[in-house]
This record gives structure tokens, C-alpha cells and sequence, in this order.
């Protein structure tokens, strides 16, 4: 206790409650779980995002497919500018989940993540890249020209970007329950992104400075349903884990 506590019981204690309300100490210890699971989901969420960026300017290139420069640094810029308020205002602003005080606590020696869940977030990164390809070579396959094929990437990765967002709020909790959670400016994100994604699309000016070609609202909905089929799978195994 903070206030009746000695000295010496403070030294040698490991939290000490400064109002010497034992009701507080289940509320730090969940804010303390809170905090942990938020950064656990934030660089689960980078590792993911980051991946098919990687792969979709690398495989290009070792492979010698038709358009080399899927992705230029304008792209990755933009696409940076909105992982980072993801990862650091989003995430960090995730309330607790239900059961965050019925799980055992860890052990010191816990690493961050395990392998199971490392390579979950690394899987999750493949089928996105895999998303991205197919309608790279979708696009070839309709004759595309350069523009219009980066086109179809950028749009289905901003699109995986949103719906990656979403499913990682949990790893526990289907969509059907976090979309439930109190966080506002998870929604103002997604909200600007998708603004701003769509002003690039249609606005000439910005089209051009990206370098993207026209697509119809047909061929972004096939975008949008790659994008959607490469990160759904996620909340399938989340229902089948439970």
C-alpha cells in the first residue's frame, strides 16, 4: 500500500498502489494486458502488410516479368503514410478484449511471439502477395498496359490494407464481434485512407502523379473481392479455433 505501506515493504514490493485500493489493481493489470495485446496486434499487422510490399517490387524483378515497376516509391510512400497511423493510433487505442483477464499470466522469460503466431502473421502476408499477383497477371492476361496493371496491385493492396486492419483487431474474435469495439479512430483512418485512395483513382491530376491507369467500377470490384478473399480466411480460422 502507497499511503500505510512502509518503506521497506515498498522497496521490496513489486507494485505498489498509491491510493491503497486493491479494486485498482485488477484495472492495472488489465490496462498492463491491454497495452501488451495492442503491440502484439501492431507488429503482427506490420509484419503482414509489409511482406507483399517487399515481394511485389522484388518478384518482378527476379522472375523478368512484363512490368518490372509494379510498385514505385510514390506508392510505397502512400501506402507507409497510412500503415503508420494504423500501427501507432489505431492499435494502440484497441479497448481490452472480453476475456483479457481470464487468460494465465506470463512468464518472464515469454517471448513476444511465438513461432506459430509469427508464422501466422508471415502467412497472412503470402496470401495477400498472392492476391496482389493474381491480378497482376489478370490484368496481363486482358492487355493491360503498365499503368493500368500497377493500377489493379495498388488498388487491391490498399484494399487488403483495410480489411487486414480489421481482421488483426483480434486474434480471437471473429469481425462479427470486434466490429463491435469502441474505437473511433480506427474508423477515421479507414475512412481517410479510402478518401484518399479514391481521389488518386479518379482525379487525373493525382492518377498522374502515380502513374495509374484508369479502372472501371467492375475492375476495381474484382480489386476490392481479391483483396477480401486473401485476408477472409483469417476470420474462418479464427471460427474454427473456437
Amino acid at each position: 500500500m502507497g499511503k500505510r505501506g512502509t518503506e521497506i515493504a515498498k522497496g521490496a514490493a513489486s507494485m505498489i498502489l498509491l491510493d491503497d485500493d486493491l479494486g485498482h489493481m485488477i484495472k492495472a493489470i488489465k490496462t498492463g494486458r491491454r497495452i501488451y495485446q495492442n503491440l502484439r496486434k501492431a507488429i503482427r499487422y506490420i509484419i503482414s502488410i509489409h511482406l507483399p510490399i517487399v515481394l511485389a517490387v522484388l518478384l518482378p524483378l527476379l522472375f523478368g516479368w512484363p512490368y518490372l515497376h509494379i510498385l514505385m516509391p510514390v506508392h510505397v510512400i502512400f501506402l507507409e503514410l497510412i500503415m503508420g497511423p494504423t500501427c501507432a493510433i489505431a492499435f494502440e487505442n484497441e479497448p481490452a478484449e472480453p476475456n483479457v483477464l481470464q487468460q494465465p499470466p506470463r512468464t518472464n522469460s515469454d517471448n513476444l511471439f511465438s513461432w506459430s503466431e509469427l508464422s501466422l502473421s508471415l502467412l497472412q502476408g503470402l496470401f495477400i502477395t498472392a492476391g496482389l499477383f493474381a491480378m497482376y497477371h489478370y490484368a496481363i492476361a486482358l492487355g493491360k498496359d503498365e499503368a493500368t496493371t500497377r493500377t489493379f496491385v495498388f488498388v487491391t493492396m490498399l484494399a487488403a490494407n483495410i480489411f487486414l486492419t480489421l481482421a488483426n483487431r483480434s486474434f480471437e474474435f471473429s469481425i462479427f464481434k470486434t466490429i463491435l469495439y469502441r474505437n473511433h479512430l480506427i474508423w477515421w483512418i479507414i475512412g481517410a485512407s479510402t478518401v484518399l485512395s479514391t481521389a488518386i483513382l479518379y482525379l487525373p491530376l493525382l492518377r498522374g502523379m502515380f502513374q495509374l491507369g484508369p479502372l472501371s467500377p467492375v475492375e476495381v470490384g474484382w480489386c476490392v473481392l481479391t483483396a477480401l478473399v486473401s485476408v477472409v480466411w483469417l476470420e474462418c480460422w479464427k471460427l474454427l479455433r473456437r
